[in-house]
């Protein structure tokens, strides 16, 4: 039975080298910040749309500027990417994937994270999504 696994596993290993283009030993590239709304328009987002690379460690500084609640939700770009942390202030929060990013009034989270694979994944502000609030991330 052993053998079995020993020769099922070997026949699936691939000697090719990993693909990723980023440099894990640097320290987190800084991505634009994304800003919901404003005090002249609570329906704008500051960035629509951002260029990644698989493998590389980045910084993303998500805030809420205006006077109503945002639910940032981007399930699949969150299942394709490894979350090393999540700040809020001082705090460090530690976790595997997000799901959404509540903000209830103004504030702002960091993510740190590393895509791991390529794709065009959307963004949006849950129920918001008429009024513009929508972007991509494009992951190369």
């Amino acid at each position: 039975m052993a053998a079995g696994l020993a020769i099922a596993c070997a026949g699936a290993w691939d000697s090719r080298p990993a693909s990723a283009r980023g440099d894990l030993a640097t320290r987190a590239q800084r991505l634009e910040p994304l800003i919901m709304g404003s005090t002249e328009d609570d329906f704008t987002l500051s960035q629509r749309e951002y260029r990644l690379e698989t493998g590389r460690y980045y910084r993303w500084r998500i805030a809420s500027a205006g006077r109503r609640e945002y639910n940032l939700v981007a399930p699949e770009f969150w299942r394709n990417v490894w979350i090393r942390q999540v700040a809020v202030g001082k705090t460090e929060i530690k976790t595997g994937i997000l799901e959404e990013l509540d903000f209830d009034d103004v504030g702002e989270v960091e993510v740190f994270f590393v895509p791991v694979r390529t794709g065009n994944f959307t963004f949006r502000v849950r129920g918001l999504e008429e009024r513009g609030m929508t972007g991509n991330l494009i992951v190369e």
